[in-house]
């Protein structure tokens, strides 16, 4: 499944309402480690269909970033049943990705 973009618009609807657990990316474009990233969960949302997933740029939907916290980024959020689950932050190979969703309960 492609990598859904994430605004304040549609959070509701793909991420609180979802049947599925969602991982969240939250990113900029001059952030490099959030371009290290991008690879990583491009290819999570394209070989993992239990997960949802999308990206939150935060220059362009600062409210949603304030809403949750987030500081840094790259940060990643799981949120299950419109729930936060599990937080990390900064870039990670796939293995600690896929080790975070299970952490999370979101596999």
């Amino acid at each position: 499944m492609a990598v859904l973009t994430i605004t304040k618009d549609n959070f509701a609807s793909e991420v609180l309402n979802s049947d599925k657990p969602v991982l969240i990316d939250f990113w900029a474009s001059w952030c490099g480690p959030c371009r290290m990233m991008s690879p990583v969960v491009d290819d999570i949302a394209d070989t993992t269909p239990a997960v949802k997933v999308g990206k939150v740029n935060v220059d362009e939907q600062p409210a949603l970033a304030a809403q949750f916290g987030v500081q840094s980024i790259p940060t990643l959020i799981v949120f299950k049943g419109g729930q936060i689950t599990g937080q990390s932050l900064g870039a990670k190979p796939k293995g600690a990705v896929l080790d975070f969703l299970r952490q999370s309960g979101a596999l």
